[in-house]
């Protein structure tokens, strides 16, 4: 893949779980300088409408055709509710980043799925979601470590370090989760 400067990246994150409606933010990002739109949608929490929801999401937005790259903070959103990172590439032909800022304690998640009616399926998602892979987006900094699915590791390696241009995490990931914790604290406390 010829990776450009300006390669078109949806980060996406997830709000705080004030009720059992959460929302998800995408930003729509050229690289890791210009941030050129904002999508949303809602999922529920701890339940099995992420996956369907970020392909809806992204797919119906009109910045679909120009989006390379698909991020995402981490796996799980709204609690345990997985998203299954091969059925979002296969169904919207994007590549999928996962980037987690710290290698996930895999028994806990599986201890804290058996608490869900249907802890298998979603196990299940998470392990297909693949191999974890350190990377170190800046010079002296923290490592974040990454899943990825319908792109090469180095170039994956490569979008990570290129987006991430004001802290360890790539700018898209941190716009998305500025955005959407800043959207549900204005309603929570009326203030917009």
């Amino acid at each position: 893949m010829h990776i450009k400067p300006e390669i078109r990246i949806i980060g996406i994150d997830d709000s705080s779980l004030h009720t059992d409606r959460v929302m998800i933010v995408g930003a729509v990002f050229r690289g890791g300088e210009w941030l050129d739109g904002v999508l949303r949608s809602h999922i529920t929490k701890d339940g099995t409408d992420a996956t369907d929801t970020i392909i809806r999401m992204v797919t119906k937005s009109k910045h679909f055709g120009q989006v390379r790259v698909l991020m995402l903070d981490g796996i799980t959103y709204a609690g345990f509710n997985v998203v299954d990172i091969t059925a979002v590439f296969e169904k919207s032909g994007i590549p999928v980043i996962v980037v987690m800022r710290d290698y996930p304690d895999l028994d806990r998640i599986r201890a804290a799925l058996e608490h869900l009616s249907d802890p298998g399926p979603r196990w299940d998602v998470i392990k297909r979601a693949g191999e974890i892979h350190k990377v170190t987006t800046r010079e002296g900094g923290n490592p974040v470590y990454l899943q990825r699915c319908g792109i090469d590791l180095e170039d994956a390696r490569e979008i990570v370090r290129m987006s991430s241009t004001h802290s360890n995490i790539p700018e898209p990931l941190r716009a998305a989760h500025l955005i959407a914790t800043g959207i549900v604290c204005g309603e929570s406390t009326g203030k917009a």
